[in-house]
Formats: C-alpha cells, structure tokens, sequence
C-alpha cells in the first residue's frame, strides 16, 4: 500500500511507513532525574558549599566551582563540571554546607547522558511499528510533527444467499438473519481497518458478477461470503472468473473452511470464504488478517514467534480434555485459553457460533493426528481483542 504523510496528533492505531530517525540528540543534554544536588562524584566525602541553582527549563548554563554543589530539580541540565546527582532525601545542610550521607552513590547516578532517549542520526524506530499511545508520545518527544503512514486498504464485503434478511426484520419462512457482515466488520475495525463497504447479491450468476466488478472497482480487498462450494447455487468461482479474478486455489484441507477461496487481480486480492458464520471467523483470522497486517506494513513486535502486531498469537497450550478427530483435516477448535491452559468448546459445528462468542483461542489439530489426550500440548491461536 502506498505511504501517506500524517499529522502525529492523527495517527494513533496506524502503521509507521517509513524508518524515523533521530534529528538531534534528546534529551540534547545531561540531565538530572532527581531533585537534588548536582555535584562532582570525586568530592562526595567533603563538605561542599552550595552554588547556584538549575530548575527544568534553564535557559543559561552554570559552572560548578571546586569542592560546591548546586541545587538542581528533575528534568534540569547538569551544570558544566559535574558528574552526579545526589538525592534530596540523602543530604544534610547546615549553613549552606552540604554533607553527603550516601554511603551507595555511584558516579553518574540520577544522570540522563545527553542523547539517552534517541541520540542524533540514529535509528529510533522502525517502519512497520504499530503507533501506539507510547508510539505517539515518543516520536513527539523527539521532535516530530508528521510521520508516514501506511494507508489501509479499502475493503468490501460481499454476502450472498437470498435466504439472508436483516437483523431487526422478520423472517419469511426459510429465511435466516444474516450475521456474517457484522462479524467481518467487527474483525476488520479491531485490525484498524476502516474504509469497508458492503454489498450483496442473490444467488444469480450475472448479479454477483456485476456486484463483484463494482467492488473491484471501488475497494482493495473484496471479502465474498458463501457461494464457494460447488452447488447448483455457489456461483463465486464463476463471478470471479468472469469479473477477471486469477484464482491461486481453491479448498484448503481443513475444517471448518475447507471451502475457502482465494483470487487476485493486478490491484486486488479477493476471498471467497464459506457461508457458515464459523467458517467465515475461522477463515478469517487464518487467511484474512494476515495478508490485511502485510499490506498494512505491519511488523513483528514478538520477534520470537514472528506475529504481526494485532494478528492471531500464536503459543503452545496443554490440552484441559481429550479431543478426537478423523484424519485427513487439519481442525480448529474452538476454545478458551486460560494461563497456559486450553479447553475446548462446544459446539464446533461451523454454523454455530455460540461457542465463538465465549472462545478467546483456537486450537489447531494437525493434519493426520486423530486423537488428543488431556495434557497434551498442542499449538493455539489467541484472538485479538
């Protein structure tokens, strides 16, 4: 995605497009982190007289003359000439002598060294860094006003199946309230994903066609809902082929979402997922999210498991009861992880979602492996939240 300049003040929960480095050193000076008495670490046995004073916001510098201390405040620089900073709480003054009564000072102690926080030229974060609060208030701290942004993706969400009718209407006999829009949509804001359109279409060829050439003209990412498999009604591969969609595959041997769908263009990237509302969550997390966080240009920031910022964790769990499977499909489950521990759910049928409402985790169970004993370890996937 391409890189846009925004205002810092503006750019919480965005991905830093660009390395920012430091343009002078901060802080520019030494700086006390006490209040206290700013003085030379090789005199801290004698009596020293007090000189001066240095409050945060100085705006002259001052010299420590041999054998004197200076009174100094946190966030103030160092007067030229000292070395250390000895805490209020540890001193006694009597007559405007000072004697030191810290028998574990050090040299240097309750100095910041001058380009502590970021030091001139460096490197002081990296591009693909999520801009947190913390994020923000750094780079503020270092001077900035304007950062490069990654632009996110504009995304649709097209949901097929004349059975589908709104949340809040009625149902005609054989209808069924349509969940999964509200379920991407909620995926999709919690990854900073903004821009997202909605459309839908019934099961009709040349309606979902040109349905989905709309989207791909006006979106990034086109997400379609159901009409995947290879009934009589599915017409997703045919839309998409006709709508000028390269498919990369179709199927994935897993469950639930074995279904799934995935095509591109030059300029898009498209998602047939399955219609069952656990299918369509399942398949996102896994497939969805991650290629969303790579055009957000988002980076690790858990280096040892190579997990974008906001995406599935991934961590080994032990199982809390046997699970079994049939071989042949990789299962996800869905779970609830609790301090190195997992239970699985309820109710995995991929067109229940009760179960996902009270799970924070999926368990992944490979492949050819059929049963799961109780305390077993298995690999666990954590839902952002």
């Amino acid at each position: 995605m391409p890189l846009h300049p925004m205002p810092l003040a503006m750019a919480a929960g965005a991905t830093l497009g660009a390395d920012v480095y430091a343009k002078i050193d901060i802080p520019a000076f030494e700086q006390s982190s006490m209040d206290g008495y700013a003085i030379r670490f090789d005199e801290r046995l004698l009596p020293l007289n007090i000189g001066g004073e240095m409050q945060a916001g100085a705006d002259q510098q001052i010299t420590l003359l041999p054998e004197h201390a200076a009174r100094i405040f946190t966030g103030a620089p160092l007067p030229h000439g000292a070395d250390t900073v000895v805490m209020q709480e540890k001193v006694e003054v009597s007559n405007g002598v000072l004697h030191i009564l810290d028998d574990q000072l050090s040299p240097g102690l309750n100095v910041r060294p001058k380009g502590a926080e970021a030091a001139a030229g460096a490197l002081a974060m990296q591009k693909g860094c999520k801009l947190s609060p913390a994020a923000i208030g750094f780079l503020a701290g270092i001077g900035l006003t304007e950062v490069e942004i990654c632009l996110t993706p504009s995304v649709a969400i097209i949901v097929t199946g004349k059975e589908l009718q709104r949340p809040g209407e009625e149902l005609a006999f054989g209808q069924v309230y349509e969940s999964n829009s509200y379920s991407l949509t909620a995926a999709l804001e919690l990854a900073q994903v903004t821009k997202i359109n909605f459309y839908s279409a019934d099961d009709e060829l040349d309606e979902l066609t040109a349905v989905l050439k709309e989207a791909l003209a006006l979106n990034d990412v086109v997400l379609l809902t159901g009409g995947v498999s290879v009934g009589d009604y599915d017409f997703v591969l045919r839309a998409a082929e006709a709508s000028g969609v390269q498919q990369i595959f179709h199927k994935v041997k897993q469950k639930p979402g074995k279904p799934l769908y995935f095509g591109k263009t030059d300029k898009h990237i498209v998602f047939g997922l399955p219609g069952n509302p656990s299918s369509v969550l399942s398949c996102f997390y896994q497939y969805v999210l991650p290629a969303l966080e790579k055009m957000m240009g988002y980076k690790s920031n858990i280096p040892e498991k190579g997990q974008p910022s906001g995406s599935l964790k991934t961590q080994e769990a032990v199982l809390t009861h046997e699970c079994t499977k049939g071989a042949g499909l990789t299962h996800f489950l869905k779970a609830h992880f609790n301090d190195g521990n997992v239970t699985p759910l309820s109710a995995q049928e991929s067109f229940r979602m009760s179960s996902f409402a009270q799970a924070n985790a999926m368990i992944e169970l490979p492949e050819e492996e059929t049963v799961f004993a109780a305390g077993t370890k298995v690999k666990v996937y954590i839902f952002p939240e």
